[in-house]
């Protein structure tokens, strides 16, 4: 299969899933548990290289978007601002997935401030800007909380993947066989 098809359906795999994942949790709890999609934009980071994320990340957006009509350019505009944000740290913490091992250091940064500034923006467009959802403290606290940790926890979870299992993975995507070595 030509590299670039490989891409594509890595993207939309990885895209899809964090469709699937925004769907089913109800806002605004789904930004607390955000691990998910900040795992595949890690993953896809790496595995795709340059703007990799962005790729996934719109993918899932245009996905959630046909799914949240109502709110469908927020729901992109976040998505890709996310990948954005996961891909721009990532160069920014100089993240080399052809150098071998990762820093696990460096990606758990570079994913946790990610999670955070999306969190944060979509949080206040939310309440701030639209009006959708009332001031909640409890609420606010939380999701940065628990929405930074994940971002954490997807970083340093984003590294053993890849340190472990997937540095020298070659992919068939058609038999969905992976073989490493």
């Amino acid at each position: 299969m030509e590299q670039s098809a490989k891409k594509v359906a890595i993207a939309t795999l990885f895209g899809a899933v964090i469709s699937i994942t925004k769907i089913v949790v109800p806002s605004p709890i789904d930004k607390m548990f955000i691990v998910v999609h900040a795992l595949l934009l890690g993953l896809g980071a790496l595995l795709l290289r340059r703007m990799g994320a962005t790729y996934v990340a719109v993918i899932g957006g245009v996905l959630t978007a046909l799914w949240r009509v109502a709110l469908a350019p927020f729901s992109f505009l976040f998505a890709l601002l996310y990948g954005l944000f996961v891909d721009g740290f990532s160069l920014l913490f100089k993240i080399n997935p052809n150098e071998g091992d990762v820093k696990t250091v460096r990606l758990v940064a570079s994913m946790t401030l990610s999670t955070a500034l999306v969190g944060f923006f979509s949080y206040y467009v939310t309440v701030f800007m639209l009006g959708l959802l009332q001031r909640n403290l409890v609420l606010e606290v939380s999701i940065l909380a628990i929405g930074t940790l994940s971002g954490a926890v997807a970083g340093y979870f984003t590294s053993i993947i890849w340190n472990k299992y997937l540095k020298n993975a070659k992919f068939d995507i058609i038999s969905i066989r992976f073989s490493v070595f």
